[in-house]
């Protein structure tokens, strides 16, 4: 009986420590797959903060900082219409590393210059 109650004891203390560990490595892989790029919006181009990130999710936090309306496009994802000094966020996955085409979707805004292409490694 006192052998039962030693190795309930172990395991017990063991499951805890697995437990405790577990949410450190969890953190460590979601901070690797989670970017921010900031984008600023204006006539007639786009500003990334960033112009490449690992796959996973990447969180595009939009701004209009020009005078006219704009959106953002990217992998079949698209912010709403934002006037000038209004921000919206997109939080798009990636699965597949390749080149993914971001543009504005105002008509001729693409064809002025508002677009370019995000780089997933």
């Amino acid at each position: 009986m006192r052998k039962m109650v030693v190795t309930v004891a172990v395991l017990a203390l063991f499951a805890v420590s697995v437990q405790s560990a577990q949410p450190a490595v969890h953190h460590a892989t979601r901070a690797h797959l989670l970017a921010t790029v900031q984008v600023k919006a204006s006539e007639f181009k786009f500003v990334l903060s960033k112009k490449s990130a690992k796959r996973g999710v990447v969180i595009f936090k939009v701004t209009n900082i020009g005078a006219a309306s704009h959106n953002f496009q990217i992998n079949g994802r698209t912010t709403k219409m934002l006037s000038h000094g209004k921000s919206d966020t997109l939080r798009v996955t990636f699965l597949r590393k390749g080149a993914y085409p971001y543009k504005c979707t105002v008509a001729g805004h693409a064809a002025a210059g508002m677009k370019g292409v995000f780089t997933i490694t």
